[in-house]
């Protein structure tokens, strides 16, 4: 597709997406990429995106082109290691839409905080770039929705940063379910505890650290005081930027729940209880413990969640147990054990045993399955659709808690809740000015 094939399909004026002007006037590729050869960008580069950067350029044929942070004492000392370690020189940017100039970029790793991720995404679609976006895929319901839609109309490949769907464990687990393997799935329990979740220990705010652009770092979030708490790492536990815990691990957790019955809607309705029953207070918004039942059509699936302690079922801090008649599957990361069920009557198990215990992380396997995409167009393992799922499955119930509704009801043809007028109010951020979010 050459470029001028490629904007008259794109023009603005089609697709209903205003930008404001804020998108540069340069951002469009001229080709797509080769089949031998893939540039990649990256945009936040401290922590997970920097990980999936790497995972990127083990693969053959990758090369890292450019790479942005705010912070430029990170966006120097990575660029020295990608230097060092694949011998790699890529432009460096501490303005993403500068960055989107370049026009030999064919796909950018997004891995900022959450509340950057919708923006990000319609501003690289626009560029024409294909998309590798951390999880949740956006820190709002509306912004879930735009970049499902965005996605689509400039009909890009988009992998959300969900890996655990390349993962051979859950993979298998899934196979077994779905093969009756546990019966009839009546219930899913998910538990994560662990102690981060909590948040720091409250601190003063302090002068912006030098090399740092906060202003940019908050972008389309209120104006506020710079407080290291609030910053690299621990912005997850405040709402303007992330959804605690619930949004960091259950984003992945819930996921399998789904995805062991092919659940691509949103929640039709959500029980919640939260609270902060730590003992001391930290410097937190977001909640410690919570407590999630989500109704479903024959099944159930359950969320339970306690910040501050490291323990868990089945000896885990975090892992899923699927409930079947004949027996239990229990799956994290690590391991997948089929625990059956006893049939006293006839003197044996009811199913067959089944267990591995050598799992690994699957950040490589998931991004392996990202550049196959973008060489074939075919669908990855984690679309939009699948993203904004397993979204708003922790957005809902992080909404109910914050307005106290112990109960929420969402419409997800009209993108309303039907029974609270206050958790409306929290589907759609208002961005700071010049930033806008994109009018579909």
């Amino acid at each position: 597709m050459n470029r001028r094939k490629f904007i008259r399909r794109t023009a603005l004026s089609t697709a209903g997406i205003s930008m404001a002007g804020i998108i540069p006037s340069r951002a469009w590729s001229e080709k797509i990429a080769p089949s031998d050869t893939l540039n990649v960008a990256l945009i936040g580069c401290r922590n997970m995106g920097f990980g999936i950067l790497q995972h990127h350029l083990s693969n053959p044929g990758v090369n890292c082109v450019a790479m942005c942070d705010i912070d430029e004492n990170v966006l120097n000392e990575k660029a020295g290691e990608i230097k060092k370690k694949f011998n790699q020189s890529p432009s460096l940017y501490k303005d993403f839409r500068k960055m989107l100039e370049q026009k030999d970029i064919d796909a950018v790793i997004i891995g900022t905080p959450d509340h950057w991720h919708c923006l990000m995404t319609v501003y690289a679609l626009q560029a024409g770039k294909d998309i590798y976006v951390e999880k949740p895929m956006a820190n709002s319901i509306s912004e879930c929705n735009i970049m499902v839609k965005a996605a689509k109309h400039y009909d890009r490949i988009v992998q959300i940063g969900q890996q655990q769907r390349s993962s051979f464990i859950f993979q298998k687990a899934m196979e077994l379910i779905k093969a009756g393997k546990i019966g009839k799935l009546r219930r899913v329990n998910i538990w994560a505890n662990f102690e981060y979740g909590v948040g720091e220990k409250i601190v003063p705010d302090d002068p912006v650290p030098a090399g740092v652009d906060f202003d940019m770092w908050l972008g389309p979030a209120p104006q506020r005081s710079f407080n290291i708490t609030r910053f690299h790492g621990s912005w997850r536990m405040f709402w303007d930027y992330g959804g605690g815990l619930m949004s960091d691990w259950g984003v992945h957790l819930i996921d399998m729940g789904l995805w062991a019955k092919d659940i691509v809607n949103p929640p039709e309705k959500v029980l919640v209880y939260a609270a902060n029953t730590f003992h001391e207070p930290r410097s937190r918004e977001t909640f410690d413990s919570m407590s999630v039942i989500y109704p479903k059509d024959d099944f159930v699936i359950n969320w339970d969640m306690t910040a501050g302690v490291q323990h868990g079922p089945y000896d885990s801090p975090y892992g899923l147990a699927f409930i079947g008649d004949l027996a239990t599957l229990v799956a994290d990361r690590s391991k997948l054990i089929v625990y059956p069920e006893w049939d006293d009557q006839a003197k044996k198990s009811m199913t067959e045993e089944y267990k591995f215990t050598e799992g690994k992380e699957s950040h490589g396997e998931h991004v392996r399955n990202f550049i196959d995409c973008i060489k074939t167009r075919r669908t990855p393992f984690c679309p939009p659709e699948t993203g904004r799922a397993a979204a708003l499955h922790v957005h809902i119930p992080n909404i109910a808690a914050r307005v106290g509704e112990p109960m929420l009801i969402w419409d997800d043809i009209n993108a309303r809740f039907t029974n609270s007028e206050k958790a409306n109010q929290l589907i759609t951020p208002t961005y700071r000015q010049p930033w806008t979010l994109p009018a579909l």
